[in-house]
């Protein structure tokens, strides 16, 4: 008996490649009479040029060509696109400012692109660089959203630097519902900014070809498709059937590599002028300055509750920080990824959100692993668990009273869940955590010196945004399917093509565990290609945590063709009936009968068509497919995290975090625990170290790891890991993602659990000792 694939440990595949040093990243593409990039960047936050020379720059050893704002104006090449429009609460569009890929007049943040060097080697590129000379007249410059509104306009088209008001939910109904409350609680915090910090910092290589008039970009991209619509529709005019984008081995993303970047754009554009193949690669500094952000927001959350403690209503008002432009898609974050998640786990019977969304001079903010999740579900969770304090009722308890138990269940805030069970993933994590014994533990730590504390943290989260035509409603500028195609060869060998990208995530063993269960083949029988615009039908790329579910979907609907026209062959092959063929783990059979033939006999006499009824059967069998899905799918989960705070210095332990989640259906449970352990880590990151900072003057002071403090191993606990399995209702593979689920729910299990140590009702994010410190001395 074959035993099933899905659901096993089975070990990466690509990890030989990775761990032998055979991977092949960007940076490590060389093509002949390569050349090298260097970008000149904005030394102020907000500027006018008034003058930029480049005679000493283009005197330089070795230097090819120096380009500005001005050369790329005179060339017509057009701005950075912004994929998603939103609508504000008057029925007007946001205020949608030009992006120019190199400055045009003025500068808006530390870091933006004035010029670039092309040179023979990275070295000389750099040193020409500095050459350059700019004549900039400084400008009042703002970088904290709190004060964008009452500071000088950044884009004339926004003179109060506000980019959108946008609204969700009854406001008249959700304030009549706060009228007549027995209690509310409220809640003012900030959700820290984020930086990215994938191991591979973001590269290009771009080259041109006068043979055939093509351009060829390798980029550190998550969807190189979008990639190439974004550049060649919207930004230089090129046929797209001229362009081939590459996305090779990508060292990480978690979003900050979805978006089309003006150094991708300039470096293709230099490439097309010189035609000859032009490099860049970040250096962690550069990364810092300008990678897309994560989170900043400003938020004021209030929760009403009956006497009894069921949730009556929420009101939520958010002050979104945009930085200096519209990211590809940093208007959707904060609203349609944001708001739609304030009902959580719970049956909150209406909601109301408002987000103001505003430009500051800082570096563009976009998707960041979770995008819009995380800040929901702390918003929602902080309330729920600080309300329970306030009422003096068990947190967990509290939770029970207001979970959502009948399914589909359509909430105040647009979405409808199709299954879940939050009920089990809390006792499981209760159970997992002790939480019957924590009271004991935190008299050992009182002995010791020491506040402890236990959070809980119950999330949700959307994933693999859908159906398109909704999204296209509610302002998607892209439709948000994914493609798919199985090549079977003549021997019986598979390989996959998929729109979706890998970047750490596992897809070239998970989709080859889905296709191999499927066919009934060996893993080794199975390849799975992806990140070539070259070879792979059109895909939206990863992100989201829709990898699996949306690509793999479209995998799936097409090896289901693959099995129709197998059954056709065989039925010719075994003189039956189309009607009478069964398949199963490999083989085509008579139903009833012994008459068989197996997956590769069939797959060979497709390309080998002897005896083949060619007038009604085409030869071959390949078969591709597109998948929209009809719905999001709904992850969810509970955690429970305990800290140790030492009362002298505010330094924070986490000495227990629990996380118990749904994703539906496993496809390997191994590589899903890697992905949650990765999640956990960056919500504790952002819960206990890592803060970007800017000054008053839009400075970042936070620019080097020696300033921003990611997580290291030492600060992380030994996790404890389980699973709850309800499968989504409505893909074939009941999957719903994980790659999110750690960083959404961690940052609110972390600091609940602080406050709940030093018995306050908020510490800001990050809680670092001395804001903790700080905490326990104003208590």
């Amino acid at each position: 008996m074959t035993t099933s694939l899905i659901g096993a440990r089975v070990p990466r595949k690509e990890d030989y490649r990775f761990l032998t040093g055979a991977g092949q990243y960007t940076d490590d593409v060389a093509l002949a009479g390569q050349t090298y990039a260097a970008f000149v960047r904005s030394p102020h936050a907000h500027a006018n040029i008034r003058r930029v020379s480049t005679d000493k720059a283009k005197r330089a050893p070795g230097v090819i060509a120096v380009y500005t704002g001005a050369d790329l104006a005179a060339a017509k090449v057009g701005g950075l696109p912004c994929g998603w429009l939103i609508t504000d609460v008057k029925g007007q569009p946001m205020k949608e400012p030009p992006y120019p890929v190199l400055a045009q007049g003025k500068v808006r943040h530390v870091g933006e692109r004035v010029a670039v060097v092309v040179a023979e080697s990275a070295a000389q590129a750099r040193d020409a660089a500095e050459l350059v000379e700019v004549d900039y007249q400084p400008l009042p410059a703002v970088a904290s959203a709190a004060k964008a509104r009452s500071s000088g306009a950044i884009h004339e088209i926004a003179p109060d630097n506000v980019c959108y008001v946008w609204a969700l939910g009854d406001k008249s109904a959700v304030d009549a519902a706060f009228a007549k409350a027995a209690h509310v609680t409220k809640l003012e915090f900030v959700n820290n900014r984020l930086i990215p910090n994938a191991i591979e910092p973001r590269a290009v290589n771009a080259v041109y070809s006068r043979a055939d008039d093509s351009t060829t970009l390798y980029v550190a991209s998550q969807n190189p498709h979008v990639e190439r619509l974004l550049m060649t529709a919207f930004v230089l005019g090129l046929p797209e059937n001229k362009v081939r984008v590459v996305a090779p081995d990508v060292g990480g993303g978690f979003g900050s590599k979805i978006y089309l970047y003006a150094e991708d754009v300039a470096c293709t554009w230099a490439a097309r002028q010189l035609a000859r193949p032009v490099k860049w690669t970040a250096d962690r500094s550069e990364a810092f300055l300008s990678d897309a952000h994560g989170r900043d927001h400003l938020t004021v959350a209030e929760l009403a509750l009956d006497k009894d403690g069921k949730f009556l209503a929420m009101r939520v008002r958010t002050t979104a920080n945009l930085g200096a432009y519209l990211s590809t898609f940093a208007s959707c974050i904060p609203t349609i990824l944001y708001a739609t998640l304030l009902a959580g786990q719970y049956t909150t019977p209406v909601i109301y959100c408002e987000v103001t969304a505003v430009f500051t001079n800082t570096t563009p903010v976009d998707a960041y692993r979770g995008a819009g999740r995380p800040e929901a579900t702390y918003v929602v969770e902080r309330l729920v668990e600080t309300a329970a304090r306030e009422m003096k009722v068990e947190p967990a308890e509290l939770r029970r009273k207001n979970f959502i138990r009948q399914f589909p269940y359509q909430t105040p805030v647009a979405l409808c869940y199709d299954t879940g069970n939050y009920e089990a993933t809390l006792e499981a994590a209760m159970k997992i955590a002790d939480v019957a014994g924590f009271k004991d533990r935190r008299e050992q730590s009182l002995r010791r010196g020491k506040l402890r504390g236990l959070g809980y943290a119950c999330y949700i989260e959307a994933c693999g945004i859908a159906p398109s035509n909704v999204a296209g409603s509610l302002g998607a500028r892209a439709g948000l399917y994914e493609a798919g195609e199985v090549r079977v060869h003549p021997t019986g060998t598979v390989t996959v093509f998929t729109g979706s990208h890998a970047h750490g995530q596992g897809h070239e063993t998970t989709f080859a565990q889905v296709v191999a269960d499927r066919l009934g083949l060996g893993m080794e029988q199975v390849d799975i290609v992806h990140g070539d615009t070259s070879k792979i039908l059109f895909g939206m790329g990863t992100y989201g945590s829709r990898s699996i579910a949306v690509g793999g979907t479209a995998i799936v609907k097409a090896l289901d063709k693959v099995i129709a026209k197998g059954k056709k062959i065989a039925a010719h092959l075994l003189e039956a009936s189309e009607g009478d063929i069964e398949y199963d783990k490999g083989v085509f059979k008579v139903a009833g009968t012994d008459k068989k033939k197996t997956f590769g006999e069939v797959a060979f006499a497709a390309y080998v068509p002897h005896n083949y009824p060619l007038d009604k059967l085409e030869p071959g069998l390949n078969e591709n497919a597109f998948y929209d899905p009809t719905n999001f799918t709904f992850p969810a989960g509970s955690y429970v995290c305990e800290v140790e705070v030492d009362r002298e210095t505010g330094a924070t332990q986490i000495v227990g975090f629990t996380a118990v989640d749904d994703f539906g259906r496993v496809i390997n449970p191994m590589i899903v625990e890697g992905q949650v352990h990765g999640g956990l880590a960056q919500g504790i990151g952002q819960a206990l170290t890592e803060g970007c900072a800017y000054d008053d003057t839009g400075q970042l002071i936070t620019g080097s790891l020696a300033d921003y403090c990611i997580p290291r191993a030492n600060d992380l606990p030994l996790f404890k890991l389980d699973m709850r399995e309800t499968p989504c209702t409505h893909n074939p593979l009941g999957v719903k993602g994980c790659g999110e689920a750690g960083a959404i729910g961690a940052p609110a299990a972390v600091m609940n659990a602080i406050t709940d140590a030093l018995g306050v009702k908020d510490v800001p994010m990050p809680a670092t000792a001395q804001n903790v410190w700080r905490a326990m001395h104003r208590a």
